[in-house]
């Protein structure tokens, strides 16, 4: 049987409410833990929106909420990463997001402004920075050469 042992506690018990408001400490016994749990779980519901699913939801769209984003989608630059990465996302070219440098570009000019929040790579990471910007100027000249044909 739990029980609260209050007269032993008041003083630690009192602190804990008086910051939460809300807390309370409850011993358990070795009996308490012997007896077999009667709690039952429910289900997860997949149509749950505030359920977490994971990047991309059930239906294809993108899961904004999903904490493997960082909060990238409601940091001071989230409108320019959420164009981004849909226009990524959905994107249908040959090589996909080929279309999307206008919208990666004005999220890299946004980060900028925010050296704090978004701190520049370091010079091992500038190679590789540097190459994915000569991609992205090859899948522009690409796209280019593709329309102007």
């Amino acid at each position: 049987m739990s029980y609260c042992r209050q007269e032993d506690f008041s003083e630690l018990l009192l602190l804990v409410s008086s910051m939460a408001g809300k807390d309370r400490i409850i011993f358990a016994t070795k009996e308490d833990h012997e007896t077999p749990s009667s709690a039952e779980l429910v289900a997860d519901d997949p149509d749950d929106p505030y359920e977490e699913q994971g990047l991309i939801l059930p239906n294809g769209d993108i899961n904004w909420n999903c904490p493997c984003l960082g909060g990238m989608a409601s940091g001071p630059c989230g409108e320019q990463f959420k164009s981004a990465f849909s226009c990524f996302h959905y994107s249908t070219e040959e090589i996909k997001g080929s279309d999307c440098v206008d919208q990666f570009r004005a999220m890299q000019e946004c980060m900028q402004k925010y050296p704090d929040l978004y701190p520049q790579e370091d010079e091992n990471d500038e190679k590789s920075t540097k190459g994915l910007e000569a991609a992205s100027m090859e899948a522009s000249a690409a796209k280019e050469e593709k329309e102007s044909s």
